[in-house]
């Protein structure tokens, strides 16, 4: 079995929080050589996705999920740095605005769904509404008709309306692939510490990430129920460990890496008659 593989989450078995690591020790990892394996990635996610944009026929959707302090920014940043921009874009999803509020909530991420040929990643995604937004029940404020707001089954209706939102994006040639940075409680108390301490991290720290904490076990619920419900053979979840930076990185551009080699996308060919055109276009250029 593969690093990545015990991570994976695809439908066919229970995903339990509390069971899975949430750093590299459990794997027995080498760190030069999980370095050297990430760098590897990335060269081939680059030349994969040249080969996705030329083709144009599946879009890639990442959407990643985490607690904050997990290393959602960072993991982006470093996993990504290699492929073109040009293909590639990021959206990231905060509080939803009162435009956004008015109208469904898959609506804000529909809007940012990639063209085919390219690749978007969703820093949070619609699964919000399935995590924040059950945690702190706040549904109970939306501007919906009654009918819409039972309590007992609003969260399952989500989980449905997701399911089939996403095997309608694959029936319409999408992949996407789910990630959720599951970062221990202690690791996020260091970096929370860290933020405080170190005046150009400020700017990353929130008062109401303390209160947050103090909501773990019921995220810890939330996220467990998320993955349950909605890991799909077609759209599969990977639950990966965030303690160690590197190892996360590595982890990211597996599963990442993963789904473009199984989309497998060609370059276009050309017509006989074009091809044949070349060599006499070739020498016209060179007598220039």
């Amino acid at each position: 079995m593969s690093e990545l593989e015990k991570y994976c989450f695809d439908g066919t078995h229970k995903f339990k929080i509390k069971k899975l690591s949430t750093n590299s020790k459990a794997d027995k990892v080498n760190k030069e050589e999980i370095l050297k394996k990430t760098e590897k990635n990335q060269q081939k996610i680059f030349e994969l996705q040249d080969r996705l944009y030329a083709e144009g026929k599946e879009g890639l959707l990442i959407v990643l999920q985490a607690r904050d302090a997990a290393g959602k920014d960072s993991t982006i940043r470093h996993v990504m740095a290699g492929v073109n921009p040009q293909g590639v874009q990021v959206y990231s999803y905060k509080q939803p605005s009162k435009e956004e509020l008015a109208h469904d909530y898959l609506w804000r991420c529909t809007n940012n769904l990639p063209r085919r040929g390219m690749m978007a990643i969703f820093n949070r995604s619609y699964y919000e509404d399935v995590l924040v937004v059950r945690v702190h029940k706040l549904f109970k404020t939306y501007q919906m008709a009654e009918r819409c707001l039972d309590e007992k089954t609003f969260i399952s209706k989500r989980f449905r309306q997701i399911r089939n939102f996403e095997e309608y994006l694959y029936d319409n040639s999408y992949r996407i692939v789910k990630i959720f940075l599951n970062v221990s409680k202690e690791t996020q108390k260091e970096r929370f510490l860290e933020r405080l301490e170190k005046p150009e991290k400020h700017w990353k720290f929130s008062a109401s990430d303390i209160p947050e904490r103090e909501l773990w076990e019921e995220y810890d619920e939330a996220y467990e129920d998320a993955v349950n419900e909605t890991a799909t053979k077609e759209s599969p979840w990977y639950v990966l460990p965030a303690d160690q930076k590197w190892y996360t990185r590595y982890l990211v551009s597996e599963a990442i890496l993963k789904a473009l080699t199984e989309i497998d996308p060609q370059y276009p060919k050309v017509s006989e008659e074009e091809e044949k055109l070349y060599p006499q276009l070739k020498e016209k250029l060179e007598r220039e």
